[in-house]
């Protein structure tokens, strides 16, 4: 067997991670959350030639997908969504009309692998405590390691220069959420305010997580739950065509508005 040097595989995997860390402190676009909604629009904007940086705060992407249903692993789609999971060439078996069962552990980990193949940058076990807001336009974010966070030391943070920031955080819509502490009540909601999240009802929820899917601020998008959270729509559970057609709208709109 070849002779392994431990220096030389540490050098490597410094050198190599900081080269890419350094290129994309800046992006066209910043995406905050690796659920399904962001991975997706990860794909598609990378696929449009666009500079894409994913930031996870957790170890796996995926967000809540590979738990299924109460840790069965499996997801429902409806016919809307199974489009983009045939796209991304992840199976799926019919269980009647309209419903289509696809297995949660594939379905995450085949996101994942199409998108970076795509040119999606992802780095994970980063969080994001703060925006870059230069006249009433976000700029980019703060982040910093996600141990930092959990272990509360206070270690100063680094800066990411983006064109356009995507919320795909989820039922927390976190990065809206330091918007509103940092400007008051300027969003793009009927309030100006964060409305919440309601209760879950699946058939509204996923009927109105496109509508909600949008700019929610100066260069802020909103995707996937975020959305509902941010408008007071229901949330879905584990049916996830929603997300999916919410994260290919957003890098549609994305894509509209960068050119």
């Amino acid at each position: 067997m070849t002779k392994i040097e431990e220096i030389v595989v540490s050098k490597a995997i410094i050198e190599e991670y900081m080269n890419e860390l350094i290129d994309y402190l800046e992006a066209d676009v910043a995406i905050v959350g690796g659920g399904p909604s962001g991975v997706t629009a990860g794909y598609y904007l990378a696929k449009a030639g666009f500079k894409v940086a994913l930031f996870e705060r957790k170890l796996t992407i995926g967000g809540g997908m590979w738990g299924g249903g109460m840790m069965f692993n499996k997801i429902v789609v409806q016919e809307d969504g199974k489009r983009i999971l045939d796209e991304f060439e992840i199976k799926t078996k019919k269980f009647q009309e309209n419903y289509y069962i696809a297995d949660s552990i594939e379905s995450c980990s085949t996101l994942c692998s199409k998108a970076t193949k795509a040119g999606l940058k992802i780095f994970n076990l980063m969080s994001v405590e703060d925006v870059m807001i230069r006249n009433e336009d976000i700029k980019g974010l703060v982040i910093n390691w996600s141990t930092i966070e959990s272990s509360g030391l206070h270690i100063d943070p680094l800066a990411v220069e983006a064109k356009a920031v995507i919320d795909a955080t989820g039922h927390p819509c976190e990065v809206v959420k330091i918007v509103q502490e940092k400007i008051g009540p300027k969003l793009n909601t009927p309030t100006g305010k964060i409305m919440g999240e309601k209760s879950m009802w699946a058939e509204r929820g996923e009927a109105e997580i496109l509508k909600n899917t949008k700019k929610v601020y100066n260069n802020l998008y909103v995707t996937g739950m975020a959305c509902n959270a941010v408008y007071g729509s229901p949330r879905m559970g584990p049916i996830f065509g929603g997300m999916l057609l919410s994260g290919e709208k957003i890098a549609e709109i994305l894509i509209n508005d960068l050119k």
